[in-house]
């Protein structure tokens, strides 16, 4: 399975650096993730993505996150209900691992929503990339 390109918004078990802080090494639930990189840095060749987890819950400071357009949303499929970008922290992994989740009902079979613009990938990134050069951002590396 090819890795999907930056701007691609995948069906994913994100687990929060929080949840990590406190001994859990599962998510919680599914949740939609934007893929921010996808690298290849392994000597067989397999690529490793880097993605952001998208929820419902409205950042505490605003610096935390990016809103995520509802005509975005409604475009890949997602529901018309606020949702954000989270960019303080990430989760990384080798492609395709355990923890990307295909929609049930789905064919060709596929854990990926859509894309979104290109405009708003950089604007995300950039808030990532921000947030780590304030020490803020964190990276979750996922085990096979």
């Amino acid at each position: 399975m090819t890795a999907p390109k930056p701007g691609a918004v995948i069906r994913y078990a994100y687990l929060w650096a929080d949840d990590v802080d406190r001994g859990q090494t599962e998510a919680a639930k599914d949740r939609p993730a934007l893929v921010v990189t996808a690298a290849v840095i392994d000597n067989d060749g397999a690529p490793y993505v880097m993605v952001l987890a998208i929820t419902h819950s409205p950042p505490s400071n605003p610096s935390d996150a990016i809103e995520l357009p509802i005509n975005v949303k409604k475009q890949i499929g997602l529901d018309d209900l606020p949702s954000w970008i989270v960019t303080i922290e990430a989760n990384s992994f080798r492609w395709p691992g355990p923890d990307i989740r295909p929609f049930s009902g789905r064919e060709p079979s596929t854990a990926i929503y859509g894309r979104i613009p290109p405009a708003l990938l950089s604007r995300a990134a950039q808030s990532y990339l921000e947030n780590r050069k304030n020490r803020r951002g964190r990276i979750v590396h996922r085990a096979d």
